[in-house]
């Protein structure tokens, strides 16, 4: 099986495209530079330029490239950048995927829960309708994006992932430094759910949905979300480190991040993969304490 991965530099992109080669399977990167191996063809999502031999004779996408949320403050430049990176690249894969002749008939799409907004306690699934606020508006536009594909008779597959933990990078990564001075705090109220997948079990997902005939929606996170104060509780545990006394105060959370604050770290939602588990999918970690015992 020959695999095209978008954004496999990135922490998702290398641990799935590690696993993809280990499985035996033949991974071509598309990057935005000058290629400088055989397994390398050259992208320009924002000019919908793709070597037109990227995806001769592949059988899947995986499309994950996109600018980080949380890399930077939300100004109303970031934010433009955020929706234009993911929807003008989306739309040129897409594209370039139905006009394809002898192309990939399969692409797993990444996407996000942001999708539903804040659910505060309510569980959800991927039958729930959109959301509120930014992240939600940002995330119906990069799943629309790829209806030429889908339009073209590919099976395409919108994986709502939810945080991905490592050791490595990502969201975990940058709060480590805190947890292990001992300066770990819960977030605003506490109460807000994450939904959350540890980095072996969003890889081992992705490649049942290629290896599975499930289109749509599918929500890439574990099946026991927690609340912040767990999530926080958990951490400290698996670190052997104290948190601090008293939680980060909302209006100083807002203040330091401005919008990503409000959206991202105080807002709650409790997400399950209900489409994964109906399928038979299997978590190798579906509590937070054994993903992070497994990932730190």
């Amino acid at each position: 099986m020959t695999t095209v991965v978008t954004g496999s530099s990135g922490l998702l992109g290398t641990a799935l495209a590690d696993a993809l080669r280990a499985d035996g399977h033949e991974v071509r990167r598309l990057v935005r530079r000058p290629p400088s191996g055989p397994d390398e063809r050259f992208w320009d999502p924002a000019n919908g330029v793709l070597d037109p031999g990227a995806l001769e004779g592949a059988d899947a996408v995986v499309h994950l490239a996109g600018a980080g949320i949380g890399d930077r403050r939300w100004s109303e430049a970031y934010k433009r950048e955020l929706v234009d990176s993911r929807v003008s690249g989306t739309r040129t894969l897409a594209e370039a995927l139905a006009r394809a002749e002898r192309g990939p008939r399969v692409l797993l799409s990444s996407s996000a829960i942001g999708f539903y907004g804040d659910t505060g306690d309510r569980a959800v699934d991927e039958s729930a309708p959109s959301g509120t606020g930014f992240l939600a508006g940002l995330v119906r536009e990069w799943e629309a994006a790829t209806a030429p594909a889908a339009e073209a008779g590919l099976r395409v597959s919108l994986m709502r992932s939810g945080v991905v933990l490592s050791g490595r990078g990502g969201a975990l990564a940058r709060m480590l430094p805190l947890f292990k001075m001992g300066a770990g705090a819960v977030l605003g109220d506490g109460r807000q759910y994450v939904s959350w997948i540890s980095l072996p079990d969003w890889v081992d997902a992705a490649r049942f949905l290629l290896a599975h005939d499930l289109d749509g929606p599918v929500n890439l996170t574990a099946p026991e979300p927690v609340t912040n104060a767990e999530y926080t509780a958990a951490l400290a545990k698996a670190l052997r480190r104290p948190t601090m006394p008293v939680p980060a105060p909302r209006f100083a959370l807002r203040l330091a991040l401005g919008e990503f604050a409000e959206e991202a770290l105080l807002a709650g939602q409790r997400v399950l993969p209900r489409r994964l588990l109906d399928a038979g999918h299997r978590f190798a970690h579906p509590t937070i304490g054994e993903a992070l015992s497994a990932v730190l």
